[in-house]
Protein backbone atom coordinates (compact mmCIF):
# COMPACT_ATOMS: atom_id res chain seq x y z
CA UNK A 1 0.00 0.00 0.00
CA UNK A 2 1.16 3.47 -1.24
CA UNK A 3 0.11 5.79 2.35
CA UNK A 4 1.51 8.93 0.17
CA UNK A 5 -0.66 8.23 -3.28
CA UNK A 6 -2.83 11.34 -3.18
CA UNK A 7 -1.77 13.04 -0.48
CA UNK A 8 -1.06 16.52 -0.60
CA UNK A 9 0.96 18.74 2.29
CA UNK A 10 1.49 22.07 3.32
CA UNK A 11 5.33 21.17 2.53
CA UNK A 12 5.54 24.11 0.51
CA UNK A 13 4.84 26.19 3.65
CA UNK A 14 6.78 23.71 5.52
CA UNK A 15 3.79 23.66 8.36
CA UNK A 16 2.16 20.18 9.50
CA UNK A 17 -0.85 21.65 12.09
CA UNK A 18 -1.08 18.65 15.13
CA UNK A 19 -3.88 20.52 16.54
CA UNK A 20 -6.96 18.97 18.65
CA UNK A 21 -9.71 20.51 16.89
CA UNK A 22 -10.86 22.93 15.00
CA UNK A 23 -7.68 20.53 13.15
CA UNK A 24 -6.07 20.36 10.18
CA UNK A 25 -8.27 19.61 6.90
CA UNK A 26 -7.03 18.58 3.22
CA UNK A 27 -4.92 21.08 1.17
CA UNK A 28 -6.84 20.35 -2.01
CA UNK A 29 -10.81 20.77 -0.08
CA UNK A 30 -9.44 24.17 0.91
CA UNK A 31 -7.52 24.93 -2.56
CA UNK A 32 -11.04 23.82 -4.25
CA UNK A 33 -13.53 25.85 -1.08
CA UNK A 34 -11.16 29.06 -1.67
CA UNK A 35 -11.80 28.51 -5.81
CA UNK A 36 -15.82 28.49 -5.38
CA UNK A 37 -15.89 31.00 -2.39
CA UNK A 38 -17.36 33.65 -4.42
CA UNK A 39 -18.87 31.58 -6.91
CA UNK A 40 -20.26 27.86 -6.70
CA UNK A 41 -20.75 26.11 -9.68
CA UNK A 42 -21.80 29.22 -12.04
CA UNK A 43 -24.83 30.00 -9.45
CA UNK A 44 -23.05 33.44 -9.12
CA UNK A 45 -23.44 32.90 -5.42
CA UNK A 46 -21.23 32.13 -2.28
CA UNK A 47 -22.73 28.70 -0.32
CA UNK A 48 -22.25 31.37 2.92
CA UNK A 49 -25.16 33.68 0.29
CA UNK A 50 -27.56 30.57 -0.48
CA UNK A 51 -31.24 30.06 1.02
CA UNK A 52 -30.65 26.92 3.02
CA UNK A 53 -33.89 25.86 0.91
CA UNK A 54 -33.06 26.80 -2.37
CA UNK A 55 -32.24 23.63 -5.23
CA UNK A 56 -28.02 24.74 -5.09
CA UNK A 57 -27.95 24.02 -1.39
CA UNK A 58 -30.18 21.30 -1.53
CA UNK A 59 -28.22 19.42 -4.12
CA UNK A 60 -24.68 19.67 -1.58
CA UNK A 61 -26.77 18.84 1.55
CA UNK A 62 -27.88 15.95 -0.30
CA UNK A 63 -24.80 14.55 -1.68
CA UNK A 64 -22.72 14.90 1.74
CA UNK A 65 -25.33 13.26 3.51
CA UNK A 66 -25.57 10.39 0.80
CA UNK A 67 -21.36 9.90 0.37
CA UNK A 68 -21.26 9.82 4.43
CA UNK A 69 -24.17 6.99 4.68
CA UNK A 70 -21.89 5.02 1.86
CA UNK A 71 -18.70 5.93 3.04
CA UNK A 72 -19.66 4.88 7.01
CA UNK A 73 -22.09 2.22 5.41
CA UNK A 74 -24.97 3.44 7.16
CA UNK A 75 -27.81 1.11 7.26
CA UNK A 76 -31.76 2.64 6.31
CA UNK A 77 -32.88 1.71 9.97
CA UNK A 78 -30.44 5.20 11.05
CA UNK A 79 -30.74 8.52 9.78
CA UNK A 80 -27.84 11.21 9.79
CA UNK A 81 -28.28 14.33 10.68
CA UNK A 82 -26.46 17.55 10.25
CA UNK A 83 -26.86 20.02 13.92
CA UNK A 84 -25.36 22.65 15.84
CA UNK A 85 -24.09 22.97 18.94
CA UNK A 86 -20.91 20.54 19.26
CA UNK A 87 -20.87 17.21 20.85
CA UNK A 88 -21.59 19.46 24.17
CA UNK A 89 -25.25 20.00 23.04
CA UNK A 90 -25.31 16.43 22.55
CA UNK A 91 -24.53 15.58 26.22
CA UNK A 92 -28.03 17.20 27.18
CA UNK A 93 -30.08 15.57 24.13
CA UNK A 94 -29.20 12.19 24.66
CA UNK A 95 -30.81 12.52 27.94
CA UNK A 96 -33.51 14.37 27.04
CA UNK A 97 -34.75 12.34 23.77
CA UNK A 98 -33.30 8.71 25.39
CA UNK A 99 -33.66 8.93 28.91
CA UNK A 100 -37.46 9.47 30.24
CA UNK A 101 -38.45 11.22 32.59
CA UNK A 102 -37.05 9.48 35.87
CA UNK A 103 -34.95 6.86 34.06
CA UNK A 104 -31.69 5.50 34.28
CA UNK A 105 -28.65 5.63 32.25
CA UNK A 106 -25.24 3.97 32.04
CA UNK A 107 -22.09 5.93 31.49
CA UNK A 108 -18.31 4.99 30.89
CA UNK A 109 -15.91 7.83 32.49
CA UNK A 110 -12.86 7.70 31.05
CA UNK A 111 -12.21 10.98 29.87
CA UNK A 112 -12.89 14.92 30.65
CA UNK A 113 -15.67 14.95 27.91
CA UNK A 114 -17.38 11.94 29.16
CA UNK A 115 -17.12 12.90 32.60
CA UNK A 116 -19.10 16.38 31.12
CA UNK A 117 -21.00 14.21 29.32
CA UNK A 118 -22.59 11.91 32.50
CA UNK A 119 -22.61 15.21 35.12
CA UNK A 120 -24.97 16.74 32.10
CA UNK A 121 -27.37 13.62 32.11
CA UNK A 122 -27.82 13.57 35.87
CA UNK A 123 -29.67 16.63 35.56
CA UNK A 124 -32.23 14.87 33.54
CA UNK A 125 -32.30 11.53 35.47
CA UNK A 126 -30.32 8.92 37.12
CA UNK A 127 -26.62 8.50 36.05
CA UNK A 128 -25.02 5.20 37.02
CA UNK A 129 -21.20 5.27 36.01
CA UNK A 130 -20.86 1.65 34.79
CA UNK A 131 -17.03 1.89 34.62
CA UNK A 132 -14.48 4.91 35.71
CA UNK A 133 -10.54 5.40 34.72
CA UNK A 134 -10.26 8.54 36.68
CA UNK A 135 -8.61 7.16 39.71
CA UNK A 136 -5.34 5.95 37.54
CA UNK A 137 -5.65 9.59 35.66
CA UNK A 138 -7.10 8.33 32.44
CA UNK A 139 -5.03 6.35 31.19
CA UNK A 140 -6.96 3.25 30.40
CA UNK A 141 -9.67 1.96 29.00
CA UNK A 142 -11.99 -0.77 31.11
CA UNK A 143 -11.84 -3.76 29.92
CA UNK A 144 -15.33 -5.43 28.74
CA UNK A 145 -15.54 -7.73 31.92
CA UNK A 146 -15.03 -4.17 34.20
CA UNK A 147 -18.48 -2.63 33.01
CA UNK A 148 -20.94 -2.66 35.75
CA UNK A 149 -24.11 -2.58 33.38
CA UNK A 150 -27.86 -1.65 35.27
CA UNK A 151 -30.27 -3.91 34.27
CA UNK A 152 -33.41 -2.23 32.66
CA UNK A 153 -30.79 1.21 31.39
CA UNK A 154 -32.50 3.19 28.88
CA UNK A 155 -28.59 3.38 27.19
CA UNK A 156 -24.72 3.05 27.45
CA UNK A 157 -23.10 6.34 26.59
CA UNK A 158 -19.50 6.05 26.48
CA UNK A 159 -16.36 8.07 24.19
CA UNK A 160 -14.64 6.41 21.42
CA UNK A 161 -11.42 8.52 21.84
CA UNK A 162 -10.33 10.88 24.51
CA UNK A 163 -8.83 14.07 22.76
CA UNK A 164 -7.24 15.31 26.27
CA UNK A 165 -5.58 12.17 27.78
CA UNK A 166 -4.92 10.13 23.90
CA UNK A 167 -6.62 7.08 24.78
CA UNK A 168 -9.54 4.88 22.55
CA UNK A 169 -11.61 1.99 23.14
CA UNK A 170 -10.15 -0.89 20.77
CA UNK A 171 -13.22 -2.97 20.96
CA UNK A 172 -17.66 -2.46 20.84
CA UNK A 173 -19.10 -2.54 24.59
CA UNK A 174 -21.40 -5.57 24.69
CA UNK A 175 -24.48 -4.17 26.33
CA UNK A 176 -27.36 -6.94 25.91
CA UNK A 177 -29.64 -4.93 24.10
CA UNK A 178 -29.22 -1.85 25.76
CA UNK A 179 -29.24 1.44 23.45
CA UNK A 180 -25.22 1.86 22.84
CA UNK A 181 -24.65 5.76 22.62
CA UNK A 182 -21.22 6.75 21.45
CA UNK A 183 -19.50 10.31 21.42
CA UNK A 184 -16.99 9.42 18.17
CA UNK A 185 -15.90 13.15 17.81
CA UNK A 186 -11.92 12.38 17.78
CA UNK A 187 -12.35 9.48 15.52
CA UNK A 188 -15.54 9.09 13.05
CA UNK A 189 -14.42 8.64 9.42
CA UNK A 190 -11.17 7.25 10.70
CA UNK A 191 -11.84 3.21 10.40
CA UNK A 192 -15.07 1.69 9.61
CA UNK A 193 -17.59 1.83 12.02
CA UNK A 194 -20.53 -0.94 12.70
CA UNK A 195 -23.60 1.37 12.81
CA UNK A 196 -26.23 -1.06 13.06
CA UNK A 197 -24.97 -1.70 16.56
CA UNK A 198 -25.00 1.96 18.08
CA UNK A 199 -28.02 3.21 18.89
CA UNK A 200 -26.88 6.72 18.71
CA UNK A 201 -23.36 7.69 17.39
CA UNK A 202 -22.58 11.90 17.20
CA UNK A 203 -19.33 13.85 16.57
CA UNK A 204 -18.55 17.12 16.43
CA UNK A 205 -17.12 17.70 13.04
CA UNK A 206 -14.02 19.69 13.99
CA UNK A 207 -11.36 17.17 13.93
CA UNK A 208 -11.87 14.58 11.09
CA UNK A 209 -14.81 15.99 8.97
CA UNK A 210 -15.28 20.05 8.65
CA UNK A 211 -14.81 23.11 9.87
CA UNK A 212 -16.35 23.93 13.99
CA UNK A 213 -20.09 24.38 13.86
CA UNK A 214 -21.05 21.12 12.74
CA UNK A 215 -22.24 18.38 14.51
CA UNK A 216 -23.06 15.06 13.02
CA UNK A 217 -25.93 12.51 14.39
CA UNK A 218 -26.48 9.03 13.18
CA UNK A 219 -29.22 7.30 15.17
CA UNK A 220 -31.22 4.58 14.89
CA UNK A 221 -34.60 5.39 13.64
CA UNK A 222 -36.83 3.35 16.37
CA UNK A 223 -35.50 5.29 19.38
CA UNK A 224 -36.18 8.51 18.32
CA UNK A 225 -39.57 9.96 19.35
CA UNK A 226 -39.07 8.87 23.35
CA UNK A 227 -37.79 12.72 24.40
CA UNK A 228 -39.33 14.42 27.38
CA UNK A 229 -42.41 16.56 27.06
CA UNK A 230 -40.23 19.84 28.05
CA UNK A 231 -37.44 18.85 25.66
CA UNK A 232 -36.85 21.75 23.06
CA UNK A 233 -37.72 20.93 19.67
CA UNK A 234 -34.38 22.18 18.37
CA UNK A 235 -32.87 19.29 20.66
CA UNK A 236 -35.67 16.71 19.34
CA UNK A 237 -34.44 13.90 17.50
CA UNK A 238 -37.63 13.10 16.01
CA UNK A 239 -38.29 16.51 14.98
CA UNK A 240 -35.24 16.83 13.31
CA UNK A 241 -35.82 14.03 11.18
CA UNK A 242 -39.31 14.64 10.68
CA UNK A 243 -37.58 18.16 9.45
CA UNK A 244 -34.15 16.44 7.76
CA UNK A 245 -31.95 18.53 9.96
CA UNK A 246 -34.20 21.97 8.17
CA UNK A 247 -35.85 22.87 11.47
CA UNK A 248 -34.05 26.31 11.51
CA UNK A 249 -31.32 27.28 9.19
CA UNK A 250 -28.28 24.28 9.37
CA UNK A 251 -24.72 24.92 9.59
CA UNK A 252 -24.55 26.00 5.42
CA UNK A 253 -20.93 26.03 4.73
CA UNK A 254 -19.54 23.88 7.13
CA UNK A 255 -21.77 21.17 5.59
CA UNK A 256 -20.56 22.12 2.25
CA UNK A 257 -17.07 21.82 3.73
CA UNK A 258 -17.96 18.33 4.89
CA UNK A 259 -18.91 17.55 1.17
CA UNK A 260 -15.81 18.42 0.14
CA UNK A 261 -13.81 16.25 2.55
CA UNK A 262 -16.02 13.30 2.13
CA UNK A 263 -15.18 13.79 -1.60
CA UNK A 264 -11.71 13.70 -0.67
CA UNK A 265 -11.67 10.93 1.57
CA UNK A 266 -13.11 8.49 -1.53
CA UNK A 267 -10.58 9.59 -4.17
CA UNK A 268 -8.11 8.24 -0.85
CA UNK A 269 -9.84 4.89 -1.00
CA UNK A 270 -12.24 5.65 1.74
CA UNK A 271 -12.28 4.85 5.94
CA UNK A 272 -10.30 1.51 5.53
CA UNK A 273 -7.36 2.88 3.80
CA UNK A 274 -7.99 5.59 6.43
CA UNK A 275 -7.60 2.96 9.00
CA UNK A 276 -4.83 1.58 7.60
CA UNK A 277 -3.01 5.32 7.37
CA UNK A 278 -3.93 6.44 11.01
CA UNK A 279 -1.27 3.14 12.01
CA UNK A 280 0.91 3.82 9.72
CA UNK A 281 1.27 8.14 11.35
CA UNK A 282 0.91 6.82 14.88
CA UNK A 283 3.31 4.08 15.02
CA UNK A 284 6.14 6.23 14.15
CA UNK A 285 5.62 8.40 17.48
CA UNK A 286 4.67 5.45 19.18
CA UNK A 287 8.06 3.76 18.17
CA UNK A 288 9.73 7.18 19.24
CA UNK A 289 7.73 6.55 22.87
CA UNK A 290 9.08 3.05 23.05
CA UNK A 291 12.51 3.39 22.55
CA UNK A 292 12.76 7.25 24.77
CA UNK A 293 14.79 7.50 27.92
CA UNK A 294 13.00 11.22 27.79
CA UNK A 295 9.37 11.40 26.86
CA UNK A 296 6.90 9.79 28.89
CA UNK A 297 3.69 8.20 27.39
CA UNK A 298 0.96 9.10 28.91
CA UNK A 299 -1.77 6.34 28.39
CA UNK A 300 -1.08 2.76 28.92
CA UNK A 301 0.10 1.20 25.96
CA UNK A 302 -3.39 -1.22 25.59
CA UNK A 303 -5.01 2.07 25.34
CA UNK A 304 -3.24 4.25 22.56
CA UNK A 305 -5.25 6.46 20.95
CA UNK A 306 -4.20 6.41 16.76
CA UNK A 307 -5.80 9.94 16.90
CA UNK A 308 -3.99 11.70 20.23
CA UNK A 309 -0.93 11.11 21.41
CA UNK A 310 0.23 12.71 24.30
CA UNK A 311 3.67 12.55 25.92
CA UNK A 312 5.74 14.42 28.53
CA UNK A 313 9.33 15.05 29.39
CA UNK A 314 8.46 15.12 33.47
CA UNK A 315 9.85 18.84 33.35
CA UNK A 316 6.87 21.73 32.53
CA UNK A 317 10.01 24.09 31.38
CA UNK A 318 11.85 21.20 28.89
CA UNK A 319 8.01 20.79 27.80
CA UNK A 320 8.14 24.31 26.58
CA UNK A 321 11.36 24.24 24.82
CA UNK A 322 10.02 21.53 22.78
CA UNK A 323 6.68 23.01 22.06
CA UNK A 324 8.48 26.44 21.27
CA UNK A 325 11.77 24.59 19.07
CA UNK A 326 8.78 22.60 17.16
CA UNK A 327 6.89 25.48 16.49
CA UNK A 328 9.78 26.62 14.94
CA UNK A 329 10.51 24.38 12.64
CA UNK A 330 6.71 24.33 11.80
CA UNK A 331 5.14 21.74 13.67
CA UNK A 332 2.10 23.85 15.21
CA UNK A 333 0.13 23.25 17.82
CA UNK A 334 1.53 20.64 20.27
CA UNK A 335 1.00 21.86 23.29
CA UNK A 336 -1.18 19.49 25.68
CA UNK A 337 -4.62 20.24 26.95
CA UNK A 338 -4.16 22.53 30.29
CA UNK A 339 -5.87 19.10 32.10
CA UNK A 340 -2.25 17.19 31.55
CA UNK A 341 0.34 19.77 30.01
CA UNK A 342 2.95 17.71 28.22
CA UNK A 343 2.63 17.47 24.27
CA UNK A 344 -0.43 16.07 22.22
CA UNK A 345 -0.41 15.60 18.53
CA UNK A 346 -3.07 14.83 16.79
CA UNK A 347 -2.77 12.82 13.77
CA UNK A 348 -6.22 13.17 12.08
CA UNK A 349 -7.57 11.94 8.66
CA UNK A 350 -5.70 15.30 6.85
CA UNK A 351 -2.31 14.89 8.36
CA UNK A 352 0.13 13.33 6.21
CA UNK A 353 2.17 10.29 7.18
CA UNK A 354 5.33 12.58 6.43
CA UNK A 355 3.91 15.40 8.78
CA UNK A 356 4.28 12.17 11.33
CA UNK A 357 7.79 11.08 10.10
CA UNK A 358 8.72 15.01 10.31
CA UNK A 359 7.47 14.92 14.21
CA UNK A 360 9.55 11.70 14.76
CA UNK A 361 12.37 12.60 13.09
CA UNK A 362 12.23 16.23 15.32
CA UNK A 363 11.53 14.18 18.88
CA UNK A 364 14.74 11.89 18.31
CA UNK A 365 17.22 15.36 17.23
CA UNK A 366 15.83 17.08 20.73
CA UNK A 367 16.05 13.72 22.81
CA UNK A 368 19.61 13.67 21.47
CA UNK A 369 20.58 16.99 22.47
CA UNK A 370 18.42 17.12 25.70
CA UNK A 371 18.73 13.80 27.45
CA UNK A 372 21.08 13.53 30.31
Amino acid sequence: MDYFKGEVSNMSEKVFNFAAGPAVLPITVLEKAKNEMSDWHGSGMSVMEMSHRGKAFGEIFSEAKERLKKLLSVPDSHEVLFLQGGATTQFSAVPMNLMGNGGIADYAVTGNFSEIAAKEGAKYGSVHIAASTKAGGHSGIPRPGELKLTDGAAYFHYCANNTVYGTAWDYIPDTAGIPLVCDMSSELLSHPVEVSRYGLIYAGAQKNMAPAGLTVVIIDKAIAGRERPDTPQILSYAKQIEKDSMLNTPPCWCIYILGLVLEWLEDQGGVTVMAERKKVRSALIYDVLGNSRLYKPHADQAARSDMNITFRTGDAALDAEFIQNAKDRGLLNLKGHRLTGGMRASLYNAMPVEGAAALAEYMKEFEVTHHV
